[in-house]
């Protein structure tokens, strides 16, 4: 679902939700830059207060495990997860396989994130036991590209 989208010196970013199979409400930044690349920005969590360490080092397992994926933390210690295409690449099917790879890892990573991230947790909790069924959007967006998705099956 999209929800913003700006332009600013000729590099354009949307903002999206989507839900996964497991993992809800998850938003996701595309910044275009026509000359560089198309960056799909996760917002991962809220920021981390608790086991940030922990958190940390798991956060730097799945750089080593993921293809193609990058967990950071931001000034803020929000965790942030990237992915990105080249600009000279870009058709409709490379966005929704992006979209869908970043989905995909956050699905994967959904449960071993929570029981490291208790914001995360709450804040996961507290929106599923709200919001009622996911958006089917996500879980078809996973259903088209599956194919692309083999090693992130978990």
């Amino acid at each position: 679902m999209p929800i913003e989208r700006a332009e600013r010196e000729g590099t354009a970013s949307w903002d999206l939700l989507v839900d996964g199979r497991r993992r809800r409400r998850l938003r996701v930044t595309l910044i275009l830059d026509p000359a560089l690349a198309l960056v799909a920005w996760v917002h991962f969590g809220p920021p981390m207060s608790d086991n940030f360490r922990k958190a940390y080092r798991q956060l730097l397992r799945w750089n080593d495990e993921l293809p193609f994926a990058r967990f950071a933390i931001t000034e803020d210690e929000r965790p942030v997860l990237t992915g990105e295409v080249p600009a000279d690449a870009l058709d409709r099917d490379v966005v929704g396989a992006l979209l869908a790879r970043v989905l995909a890892i956050c699905d994967l990573v959904h449960e071993p994130a929570l029981s490291v991230m208790g914001e995360l947790r709450r804040k996961h909790a507290e929106y599923v036991k709200t919001s009622g069924d996911p958006d089917p959007a996500g879980v078809a967006l996973l259903e088209s590209y599956a194919g692309e998705l083999d090693e992130l099956e978990g």
